[in-house]
């Protein structure tokens, strides 16, 4: 690391120096490495710093300095300021960028899409969640979430099933995983795609730090998409600052006595895009790009299947069903019903949920 960025790191290690103060110090002093060697007086006058901000900088011999720098060196974590060649451009823009962004992984180039919404997500939220995301990634266009339980999740899954790209924006350090569960996922996006945070290294993923987290998930973005989100929920934040930002705001509609819909349906009466299908948010945002239509794709699943197959699979839909429920639907055996459902949940048209239920996959 050069001089510069290490100097960089030290001041945001240091109590009290954020964002702000981050971009008074390189507008003042030109370097950040300058005005480490400046006076706490000048910090002052000049950079309009307070007193307690001045004096609390913490030495270059500081434990956690240097634990600091261990931990960057052990995760691999890159440092990209504002003022670097490789700083997103789309955040680069926004009304409060961040100064300083720690980076797992490798940004892409691709165009940036959000995806956010309910940690709580009903099981058709997350399948149609999936299912755009991946489609989105496979014409290329990189999925943006905040790898959060339920709708967070279901978008990176679906971005890295289809071999596509990623970005995981995180309310915590990189050296963090949360939520815990997400262990195998946060180390899959790590492999080819981006973690990135505004905190450093040890930070704790504090309720205060996701309405930050939030501008750049939307700020990395041309659009966002917010599948699920009750009243009052972050993903509705995440939409606030789409709007400020100048983005594309998007909801999909959901039943109107579902609480996680509240949130989605008061915004398409506000004006967002309603979106059923990945080719919603395609024709808006990249009509150029050739779309394979998931209508024709269920088509052309649908008619290779055999009678009995085929009857029950058009009576199952995005709510969990019972499979006996389903049976006595299409008159069928208990051991019929069976054998029929594994036979499309290996073609990838159903998946088995706890107790017996059964939903669509595609």
């Amino acid at each position: 690391m050069d001089q510069e960025k290490a100097s960089l790191f030290r001041l945001h290690l240091s109590p009290g120096i954020g964002r702000v103060a981050l971009f008074k110090l390189k507008k003042t002093f030109g370097s950040f490495t300058t005005a480490l060697t400046a006076p706490p007086e000048d910090l002052i006058q000049l950079a309009q710093l307070t007193p307690r901000q001045a004096n609390l900088i913490i030495s270059h011999e500081d434990p956690a300095l240097k634990r600091g720098f261990e931990i960057l060196e052990q995760c691999s974590v890159s440092l990209v300021s504002f003022w670097d060649k490789n700083y997103p451009l789309s955040l680069r823009h926004i009304h409060d960028p961040p100064a300083l962004l720690y980076l797992r992984g490798q940004l892409p180039e691709n165009d940036c899409f959000a995806v956010v919404g309910s940690r709580r997500a009903t099981a058709s939220g997350l399948l149609l969640t999936r299912e755009i995301s991946s489609e989105l990634a496979q014409r290329g266009v990189c999925i943006v979430s905040g790898l959060a339980r339920g709708i967070d999740t279901a978008a990176h899954r679906g971005a890295l099933e289809a071999g596509g790209r990623t970005i995981a924006v995180l309310g915590c350090g990189t050296d963090h995983i949360y939520p815990p569960e997400n262990a195998r996922l946060f180390q899959e996006i790590l492999t080819e795609n981006a973690i990135i945070s505004e905190f450093p290294p040890g930070t704790q993923p504090l309720a205060g730090h996701f309405p930050g987290r939030n501008r750049i998930i939307s700020g990395l973005s041309q659009g966002v998409l917010i599948v699920e989100a009750a009243d009052g929920s972050g993903s509705l934040i995440t939409g606030d600052f789409a709007l400020e930002q100048g983005r594309e705001l998007f909801a999909v509609p959901g039943a109107v006595k579902n609480s996680t819909s509240y949130g989605t349906n008061r915004l398409i009466k506000d004006g967002a895009q309603v979106v059923t299908e990945a080719e919603d948010i395609l024709q808006a945002l990249w009509p150029d790009i050739p779309t394979a239509s998931a209508k024709q794709a269920e088509e052309l699943f649908i008619a290779e299947l055999d009678g009995s197959t085929r009857k029950l699979y058009q009576i199952i839909n995005f709510e969990p069903q019972h499979g006996d429920e389903l049976g006595r639907a299409c008159g069928l055996t208990p051991m019929e019903v069976s054998a029929i459902l594994l036979d499309l949940e290996l073609r990838g048209g159903v998946q088995t949920l706890p107790g017996g239920r059964y939903i669509r996959s595609r």
